[in-house]
């Protein structure tokens, strides 16, 4: 072999002819052919000629890129081959495609495609070469197949020299344009295809001399046979084809033509493109002794997609075995590689002293055997293949049957095999896959999910109501399946309008369409077909390997879906102390001219005030820590929870939270956690003061999913009760009258019947009903309630004690809504001076009750008596 040696100036000259163990390493140039007038041959160099042609330009490319690649020779097929020696011409083209493979890296230089059309436009998503790559001629010449197949490196370069990508990079876009498989491109072991596939993938290629076109094949079938330019094309295939036979064999070619699929499922027609997720798959899939996982839900369509894949792989390559394994568990893991051995008819498989999966690892470990794809389907526990086995248990490696190897060691990891894994547990797939290599399978878009339904409905256009029916089943594929099938086969038939009403109608029916099971959806027989039942059963696999995540779990079903915080969730019993946070309670004040809204007998001291309540006790117990981050660890390895991006709040599926409820109802304990998360809402919604409103407005969502259901005991009446009325001081403090009226009428309804009408809880409820009424403009109502309060606190605690006095404040805001100065100026008249005399004449409530009358002096007219009181309040 010839190769060109670059000078510091970077211009070549010609070696001796090296023999093979004297080779340096080196690039490679493939490039189309000019006219041979403007090439740069053998005798060119030889006699210093040649600088002036048009090919001399691929050279110097050839020279500089090598030198930027740290590569002192490189090899260019028009100037290293001696064309004037036949000898040298014939036994170059026999060696040309172990040239190729041999090469350091190979490049590709594309006349006609230049720099400026490398760069991106900003308003296309593809590069505007990418035309001119599609149809550049060197994807259409005979010889640039061996070059495009034999490099391990092979790099694509404008005119120019400005690099495109390489065979890695572009794999995808090679792929279409030259119909040759991913994995073909990329793993340079062309004996995997058949003789045919290879054939087909040089059809619609062309050769200057027609005799070339099945010359230029030797390298990629394997074989050498003397070019005898003159014989015409189709005796040279003949030939061809004649040195395969002879050197493949007849028993080795059946053998290779024999592939075959064997995925228990029929192909969906019905299959809607996740092209995202498909893409991703073939990305992974396309290196050599790849393994990929699908993890999300149970029913978010991960055996759907392995279906499919399946087919695309045999599609694309007839040459590859594809084997479906049930790996639920080591039973059907066992019977799955007994069905495989079976199929390609193992030699030994009957012997019953065999060892099925020593066989079945051999078979496919042998690169003879040819290209395969193993799907495991279900791998959501993948303890069976990691344990070690005792005893009788006959895996691979010690023979005498007292120890041996885990399972795992049964799935090969070699060049001519790939892996796929669906499982719902993150950790599982782990076992077998590196996290690079998991793929989150999600709920479909909004547009796939209607596109689904209506191709199992058989529905040509989309109504609103089957737009609305995606979105209630939270595009969810099993659900969307399972609720055309109850459309479809129901009797009398059932309308997608009829099915939203039943699904809308309560909790109970929901749970009950979503739990009917139909017919073949092509899932494994040993699965559900309904979507509660799929996740209850994980579940009970998640309760036998932690229950405490499916403690946390039931706390999280009866919260909000979304913003789920980590707080609510570690509250310990006895964590907060059952403190007297109801005996704080907001008072109206006159909000014109900005006095204040709130009277402060509060005392920041009690719990529920925000900054100065200790809020995560829990965290200095680094073993609670611990175990609650192992159980969020643990949901979401199942894909039920998500974590959001400040890693204190959680997300879950509206249709998770009805599983985990009726899992609950099924295992008697529904009302037990109902209990307990009204227990730690109430003591951790904090009240609603302005310095508390950060933390109320991330758990009122939870405390109005608390309200929608009343539980029965008293006790958790009673905390019920006191979510709805802190609840209720918020959406008043923020000015949502409505909604604060709502919640306080609850609260109060509660109260009064739980602890009696003078109880000082149902009072303060019964004020905030008023704070509501008064917010809204309904005076004279919220007048009826506040003098019923204040009344009744004058007898029960006193006239001069805080809290009546709170309730003398509240009623006198509201004569000074209805315009009734006299009365109002009484009251704060009153407040103020049984204030001075409880509290001081400088204390903050004091000086706040002297504001509030000054406000009703300056509403009245009386100007002096308002700046004196001004005066003194900020004086002091």
């Amino acid at each position: 072999m010839r190769l060109l040696k670059r000078d510091d100036r970077n211009e070549p000259s010609l070696t001796d002819d090296l023999p093979p163990d004297k080779i340096p390493r080196y690039a490679i140039l493939s490039h189309t052919w000019g006219p041979d007038s403007d090439e740069v041959t053998y005798r060119d160099l030889t006699e210093g000629t040649g600088k002036d042609k048009v090919g001399y330009k691929k050279i110097q490319f050839c020279a500089e890129q090598a030198k930027r690649d740290g590569l002192e020779y490189f090899w260019v097929d028009t100037c290293c081959i001696k064309k004037s020696d036949p000898t040298e011409v014939q036994r170059s083209i026999n060696s040309m495609f172990r040239w190729y493979r041999d090469a350091t890296r190979c490049y590709v230089y594309l006349s006609n495609i230049s720099a400026a059309d490398s760069k991106r436009d900003g308003q296309q998503p593809e590069p505007l070469w990418d035309s001119a790559f599609r149809g550049h001629r060197w994807f259409t010449r005979g010889w640039t197949l061996q070059e495009l197949l034999a490099p391990v490196s092979v790099e694509f370069f404008t005119q120019e020299g400005q690099r495109l990508g390489d065979k890695l990079s572009l794999a995808p876009t090679i792929h279409e344009i030259a119909g040759i498989p991913i994995q073909a491109l990329l793993d340079n072991r062309l004996s995997q295809y058949n003789v045919e596939e290879r054939f087909k993938w040089a059809e619609k290629r062309e050769t200057t001399y027609e005799e070339d076109w099945a010359y230029c094949l030797l390298g990629i079938f394997g074989v050498f046979m003397l070019p005898n330019y003159g014989e015409g094309k189709d005796y040279a295939v003949r030939r061809l084809r004649k040195e395969i036979d002879e050197v493949s064999g007849s028993e080795q070619s059946e053998s290779r033509s024999n592939p075959s699929i064997m995925i228990p499922f029929s192909r969906d027609e019905d299959f809607v493109e996740r092209q995202a997720l498909l893409d991703q798959m073939s990305r992974n899939g396309v290196k050599p002794g790849s393994r990929t996982a699908l993890v999300g839900l149970g029913g978010v369509g991960k055996s759907q997609l392995a279906i499919e894949y399946g087919y695309r792989i045999r599609d694309e390559s007839p040459a590859s075995w594809v084997f479906w394994v049930h790996a639920s568990n080591k039973a059907r893991f066992e019977q799955s590689f007994r069905e495989i051995a079976a199929f390609v008819k193992i030699p030994g498989r009957h012997d019953p002293k065999a060892n099925i999966f020593q066989l079945v690892h051999d078979w496919l470990g042998d690169g003879r055997n040819g290209r395969w794809m193993l799907i495991l389907d279900n791998l959501d526990d993948a303890g069976f293949l990691t344990a070690s086995c005792i005893g009788g248990d006959r895996h691979p490696a010690d023979k005498d049957g007292t120890y041996t190897q885990p399972l795992i060691w049964c799935l090969p990891q070699c060049q001519n095999g790939s892996i796929l894994v669906t499982s719902r547990s993150n950790e599982a797939a782990s076992e077998l896959v590196e996290d690079r290599h998991i793929i989150a399978v999600n709920p479909m878009d909004k547009e796939d999910a209607l596109t689904l339904l209506q191709k199992k409905l058989r529905q040509c256009e989309v109504g609103d109501s089957m737009d609305e029916l995606v979105t209630a089943l939270e595009c969810m594929p099993l659900a969307i399946v399972q609720a055309a099938a109850y459309i479809s086969q129901t009797w009398p038939p059932c309308s997608v309008q009829q099915y939203l009403d039943k699904f809308r109608k309560s909790t109970r029916k929901k749970a009950g369409l979503l739990s009917y099971e139909s017919g073949n959806l092509r899932r494994d027989t040993a699965a559900k077909n309904s979507i509660l039942i799929t996740w209850q059963i994980s579940i009970d696999h998640i309760y036998k390997i932690r229950p405490s995540a499916v403690h946390t779990l039931s706390l999280m079903s009866f919260c909000d879906r979304q913003g789920i915080p980590a707080s609510l969730l570690q509250c310990q019993d006895g964590e907060i102390k059952s403190g007297q946070e109801q005996n704080e309670r907001p008072i109206q004040g006159n909000t014109e001219d900005g006095d204040n809204a709130l009277f402060p007998w509060d005392n920041s001291d009690e719990e529920g005030n925000g900054e100065d309540r200790d809020d995560d006790d829990d965290s200095s117990d680094d073993g609670e820590n611990i175990g609650f981050r192992d159980d969020i660890m643990t949901l979401r390895n199942f894909s039920f929870i998500s974590t959001n991006g400040d890693g204190k709040t959680f997300e879950m599926h509206r249709l998770v939270q009805l599983a985990t409820l009726e899992w609950l109802e099924a295992h008697g304990q529904q009302n037990h956690w109902r209990n307990q998360f009204l227990r730690r809402l109430s003591e951790r919604l904090p009240t609603g003061e302005y310095r508390n409103w950060m933390e109320c407005q991330a758990l009122f969502p939870h405390a109005k999913s608390a309200a929608a259901v009343a539980p029965k005991e008293e006790k958790s009446l009673q905390n019920w009760a006191t979510i709805l009325y802190k609840a209720a001081w918020y959406t008043w403090s923020i000015g949502n009258g409505a909604e604060a009226e709502e919640l306080s009428r609850q609260a109060m309804r509660v109260r009064k019947k739980v602890l009696g009408r003078e109880q000082e809880e149902t009072l303060d409820a019964i004020a905030m009903v008023a704070l509501a009424l008064n917010l809204r403009g309904q005076w004279e109502e919220a007048e009826k309630l506040e003098v019923q309060v204040m009344e009744t606190r004058k007898t029960k605690l006193g006239a001069d004690h805080p809290s009546t006095l709170t309730s003398m404040a509240n009623l006198a805001s509201t004569y000074r809504n209805q315009g009734r100065w006299d009365d109002a100026e009484k009251l704060e008249v009153q407040v103020m001076e049984t204030s001075k005399t409880k509290l001081g004449a400088d204390h903050p409530s004091t000086l706040t009750s002297m504001a509030n009358l000054a406000s009703t002096y300056r509403n009245q007219g009386r100007w002096d008596d308002a700046e004196k009181l001004e005066v003194q309040v900020m004086e002091t």
